[in-house]
């Protein structure tokens, strides 16, 4: 069934809302997926504060074009738009410019013959599918902060052994 001017208007503009309000954009195709893959995804992604619509690629492109710097992806297949987290009134805890490709990289690895990256939108430049891949490979936040109070804690920890061991011996 075809789209009414009316409606293609309402999703070009719903995009340009997404575009202007968002910090990450991460494109996905998601062709043979079921329907209740989609919805689990669409749930998950939900509860972290993320969006997920879908939209045909020309309206998308109409929506984007001339928002971000670089050349835009190559889009086939059918295109999903993963958004946010700063967007459609997530919380405050949940500012990770990171999320949405990290989320959706985790449907991507348990749907891998359905869902796959097709690219994105990341500081404002648009990035392929190699640098999505990327970037949803860096760690959330509060495990960085882990990592980084392990690493900071670890000689302390050894010199207090080796002074403990010190006081023994005397």
């Amino acid at each position: 069934m075809a789209i009414t001017k009316q409606k293609k208007s309402e999703i070009v503009e719903k995009v340009r809302d997404i575009a202007s309000k968002a910090k990450t954009l991460v494109f996905a195709n998601f062709k043979g997926l079921t329907v209740a893959q989609q919805s689990e995804m669409r749930r998950a992604l939900r509860a972290q504060g993320i969006g997920y619509t879908v939209a045909k690629k020309s309206l998308l492109k109409r929506g984007l074009e001339g928002k971000f710097q670089g050349e835009p992806p190559a889009l086939e297949g059918e295109i999903a738009l993963a958004y946010g987290p700063a967007f459609a009134g997530a919380s405050a805890g949940k500012d990770d410019e990171l999320a949405p490709a990290r989320e959706l990289a985790a449907f991507v690895k348990k749907f891998s013959g359905g869902l796959a990256f097709a690219g994105g939108v990341f500081q404002g430049k648009y990035v392929g599918k190699d640098g999505i891949i990327s970037i949803a490979a860096i760690p959330g936040l509060d495990v960085l902060r882990a990592q980084f109070v392990y690493t900071i804690n670890g000689p302390i920890q050894k010199l207090a052994v080796v002074l403990n061991e010190v006081a023994k011996k005397r």
